[in-house]
């Protein structure tokens, strides 16, 4: 997978698209502020139930700090080399339909500039990222691994039995059905089958090494602990755009409920938000 880059030519586009995405207001009208149930010819006061949020009491307030919000997280890797003062004149020249200072072949030439200064920007960032997870990882399995009950594998996996099952352990071929949570170092859960209230179905030889290595460890029945360190998870790439950065160290807490039969059926993906796939623990 390719490092996620941020095309900040779209920026503001895509805080308007994360407003209007649900077609609805934060009063549960559309965007338009009518009423849902309203018929034409109605009389809609569309500020007649605004309730005051963040101390701001018109939904022209609310909406214009909300936009401001998204825009400013959408160009936040930007944020010392912006002069929000000209910013807001080039907004508000563009609003009022006047003629922009830059002509579109200007514009071309400085957005390219800007595209190659974000490009160079992300990539500082996500590897300042992987060097700081790669340390922080490190030094966890290497305390971690000395705790008891902790074992360590050749590989580099690390894994805590919490309950042993008495069934039969999977091997690379076989289907599996689990409940899991997984987590970062710091405790932040990214995904969770407990969550969705369903198990996982997946094939075993699908999902990264280090659930190949850890969950065929497990009799079915069993709860493991497993430490997943980045060369066995998702390495310097992690999952771009996803919950897990480059060179991090997973958590996941499983449970290995079955082995499933061929054509037994059930539901279909793995660990599906931030496992697998994108978000899974597959390659």
């Amino acid at each position: 997978m390719k490092p996620f880059m941020r095309n900040t030519a779209l920026a503001f586009a895509v805080a308007s698209m994360a407003l209007f995405a649900s077609g609805c207001n934060q009063a549960g009208k559309p965007a338009d502020g009518k009423a849902a149930d309203a018929k034409p010819g109605d009389k809609v006061d569309a500020k007649s139930d605004v309730k005051a949020l963040g101390g701001m009491k018109t939904e022209k307030e609310q909406e214009s700090y909300l936009i401001g919000m998204d825009m400013g997280r959408s160009l936040e890797l930007l944020k010392d080399d912006l002069d929000l003062a000209v910013l807001q004149k080039a907004m508000q020249a563009n609003m009022k339909g006047d003629k922009p200072l830059l002509s579109d072949d200007e514009a071309r030439q400085i957005r390219e500039r800007l595209q190659e200064k974000v490009r160079t920007k992300q990539i500082e960032k996500m590897v300042a990222m992987a060097k700081k997870n790669q340390e922080e990882g490190d030094k966890f399995l290497a305390a971690n691994g000395k705790k008891p009950g902790v074992v360590t594998t050749a590989s580099g996996l690390q894994y805590q039995m919490v309950t042993e099952g008495k069934g039969a352990k999977p091997k690379s071929s076989d289907t599996v059905r689990v409940h899991y949570k997984g987590t970062m170092l710091d405790g932040k859960t990214f995904d969770s089958s407990y969550d969705r209230k369903e198990p996982a179905v997946f094939p075993l030889g699908a999902v990264v090494p280090g659930w190949q290595e850890g969950i065929a460890l497990m009799p079915v029945g069993s709860k493991f602990k497993l430490w997943i360190p980045s060369k066995l998870g998702y390495g310097e790439q992690g999952t771009p755009g996803g919950p897990i950065g480059p060179n991090a160290t997973l958590v996941f807490d499983v449970e290995l409920l079955d082995i499933v039969k061929p054509g037994a059926g059930g539901p279909a993906g793995g660990p599906e938000s931030a496992a697998m796939g994108g978000t899974h623990p597959q390659h």
